[in-house]
């Protein structure tokens, strides 16, 4: 967390996702940061993208956690770009950096840093993604940020 206790909330999906899952993407994003969390995210497109844009609309702070050698290729919505040079290695720099996760729809990449997550022990919240043990299902954005919000205590 930042100084003044702000979380970081990483939201994980696909790079490219239906229409669906991009509204409910942007819908996170927003509600992520109107509760004052800084949103993190992979800072592509897809998903990332639209989470970082409801995000940046509603005036909070996101940070994107890039695979390449380059903080140009950050998608337009990123405050903060981190290039990492690390390709999916960038997965594990995600997850060590949020206190808890939502997935939304996914593919392998979204599979691997819900498994970290799982295994580093913070929550993650799924809204059509992998249905694997230890993923607490939600249908909503607003259900899943409810719900993530209260496992890190209210904050």
């Amino acid at each position: 967390m930042l100084a003044g206790g702000k979380p970081f909330i990483g939201i994980i999906g696909a790079g490219m996702a239906d229409e669906s899952l991009m509204k409910i993407a942007e819908t996170c994003g927003s509600l992520i940061a109107k509760r004052g969390a800084v949103l993190l995210c992979g800072g592509l497109g897809g998903v990332m993208e639209a989470a970082a844009k409801g995000a940046s609309l509603a005036g909070g702070i996101t940070v994107g956690i890039l695979p390449g050698d380059s903080r140009e290729s950050a998608n337009p919505y990123i405050d903060i770009p981190v290039a990492t040079g690390f390709g999916e290695g960038r997965n594990m720099i995600i997850v060590r950096s949020a206190d808890g996760f939502i997935a939304i729809g996914g593919e392998y990449g979204t599979l691997s840093e819900i498994a970290f997550a799982l295994k580093a022990g913070k929550p993650v919240i799924g809204i059509n993604t992998w249905d694997i043990k230890g993923v607490i299902r939600a249908s909503t954005a607003q259900e899943a940020v409810e719900k993530l919000f209260h496992m890190l205590g209210g904050k």
